[in-house]
């Protein structure tokens, strides 16, 4: 690349533009992902529940009716939002505890004012209902039976939850992607700067798809060995390579671009590591959680290299597995709970 950058440099006028023109157009072409499939036969709108709205419309004169009212919109979000969300304990419109902890909740000035940045930074959000719908429609190419769910979006007053599933319902926490220079994330403990990078706008459908993907597909155990965690990890990464095709492999890993570059780089060493350390086979979850949880970069690397590094190792593991089995689908792949089998029919080894 560095010579034939050297070669366009010594052209000059048309041919030059020309030449950069192609170049262009084929490292455009090249970089997007192959054999993606047309999804556009495939019907599919989603409609997003403003639920932070609602919520902050009650009556707190007549919570209780208010209560009743917002049940009948949301049925199935509202009593896990109370109880497990907000943990102001069993939901029940009548009880006094729930009514008191609502009405406190939707009378605070700060919630209020959060609300209203809320308001702010999504007024819309139109654009995000097209990006689930396109990957709804992905996965409905890949899992027929399918059924997209119903998308509410809502405010946990920066309690962390980006995004869930409840039955048939994806939830989105808007509060949690107000942009890494929101003020108030940092003046949170529990939020280093590792984990506030990613509260910004483009991460939102990856991680709807993500809590997707794991409630159709349920993760490893922590006490499996690491090479399961690693292939499961892996495998939903790969799933989200498929159905996310225009997002960047850095932006579905969690990753800043620097870090998956350092990755990418040092994939062979990474390999080498786990492989000398004799790392795969164990279930000791306490070591094991060092690869496979997020940080600000993975304990025993060099300098450069993230957190979570487990998944990228299982999705390059994955990735061979599927370019030596053409035949297998995404939908095959994913009901194959045989980790060893993946693995040691990928013949991953990294050079």
């Amino acid at each position: 690349m560095l010579s034939m950058q050297n070669y366009i440099n010594k052209l000059s006028g048309s041919n030059s533009k020309l030449l950069i023109l192609i170049l262009f157009l084929f490292c455009f072409s090249a970089c997007k992902h192959k054999n993606v499939p047309n999804v556009s036969h495939i019907a599919m709108e989603v409609h997003i529940q403003r639920f932070d709205h609602d919520l902050y419309k009650l009556d707190t004169n007549h919570i209780q009716a208010s209560l009743q009212q917002l049940d009948a919109a949301y049925p199935t979000f509202l009593p896990a939002y109370i109880e497990h969300i907000m943990n102001f304990g069993p939901y029940a419109d009548s009880s006094k505890l729930v009514q008191m902890q609502t009405r406190m909740l939707v009378g605070n000035s700060d919630f209020r004012l959060l609300q209203d940045t809320i308001n702010a930074h999504f007024p819309k959000l139109d654009e995000l209902e097209k990006d689930l719908a396109q990957s709804f429609r992905y996965i409905k190419y890949y899992f027929p039976s399918f059924r997209a769910p119903k998308v509410v979006a809502f405010s946990s007053v920066i309690s962390n939850y980006g995004a869930i599933t409840i039955d048939s319902v994806l939830g989105v926490g808007l509060d949690m992607y107000l942009g890494k220079d929101f003020p108030v994330y940092a003046m949170l403990p529990d939020y280093p700067g590792y984990m506030i990078r990613k509260f910004s706008k483009e991460y939102i459908t990856t991680n709807c798809i993500q809590v997707l993907s794991q409630q159709m597909y349920p993760g490893a155990d922590p006490s499996d060995k690491l090479i399961a965690q690693l292939v499961n990890a892996g495998k939903h990464q790969y799933f989200l390579e498929q159905v996310l095709p225009d997002v960047p492999d850095s932006i579905r890993l969690g990753y800043t671009k620097d870090q998956l570059e350092w990755c990418m780089e040092s994939e062979q060493m990474i390999w080498q590591f786990f492989i000398q350390q004799n790392l795969l086979y164990k279930s000791d979850w306490q070591s094991n959680m060092h690869f496979m949880n997020d940080g600000p970069s993975t304990q025993g690397m060099p300098e450069g290299s993230p957190g979570r590094i487990g998944s990228f190792v299982g999705w390059r593991i994955v990735q061979e597995y599927m370019k030596q089995h053409k035949e297998v689908t995404l939908q095959k792949l994913m009901d194959n709970k045989d980790a060893m089998q993946i693995f040691s029919q990928s013949k991953y080894r990294p050079k």
